[in-house]
């Protein structure tokens, strides 16, 4: 069993960092964080040469193929980032977009052929006070997930990271207790 957690805040040591290492910690089994912060990750050049025949992947040599390895081998996905202008950051879309290298031209990807879907827990942070405030791009996010079959088992939403330590470790306390961690 093996869990791998993604930052994608370009805060290495922040609110979404915080948050996808409490769960790693819970975790009884292999683990591994990546901050997109530390990774060279080029956006997709739209230029389909991962699907020409006899392809299998992006032709882009950056770090995402280090990242598409440890997709291949991982049961569980946490994927953070935080809230930035109602949408997850940059870094986390480029991570996303990346993912059309491994969909088949019929939109169904190619980690499907491992024997079970990668498990994926969504982390969202974000410094307003209403946890339904994003709501709708939340749920957004998990069925484009869904379509890219990976099975959304929990999603986090983690409100007001603007407040003291002490309050954002209750509202994790909170959402972490609702969660079977049980990887």
């Amino acid at each position: 069993m093996k869990v791998i957690g993604f930052n994608a805040s370009p805060r290495k040591i922040g609110n979404t960092s915080w948050v996808i290492n409490k769960i790693l910690n819970k975790a009884n089994t292999e683990t591994q964080l990546y901050n997109f912060a530390d990774l060279n990750i080029k956006p997709c050049q739209g230029c389909l040469g991962c699907h020409i025949d006899g392809n299998n992947g992006c032709v882009i040599n950056d770090d995402m193929q280090k990242l598409y390895k440890e997709l291949e081998t991982t049961d569980t996905l946490i994927l953070g980032t935080p809230i930035y202008m109602g949408q997850m950051t940059a870094q986390a879309k480029t991570f996303i977009d990346r993912l059309f290298a491994h969909i088949s031209p019929r939109f169904s990807p190619h980690y499907k052929e491992k024997e079970k879907k990668i498990k994926l827990i969504l982390v969202f942070t974000q410094g307003n006070p209403d946890k339904s405030k994003f709501q709708v791009y939340i749920e957004y996010t998990k069925q484009m997930f869904q379509l890219l079959e990976f099975d959304v088992i929990e999603t986090i939403i983690v409100s007001n990271t603007r407040t003291e330590t002490a309050s954002k470790q209750e509202e994790l306390q909170k959402c972490l207790d609702k969660m079977d961690l049980s990887f």
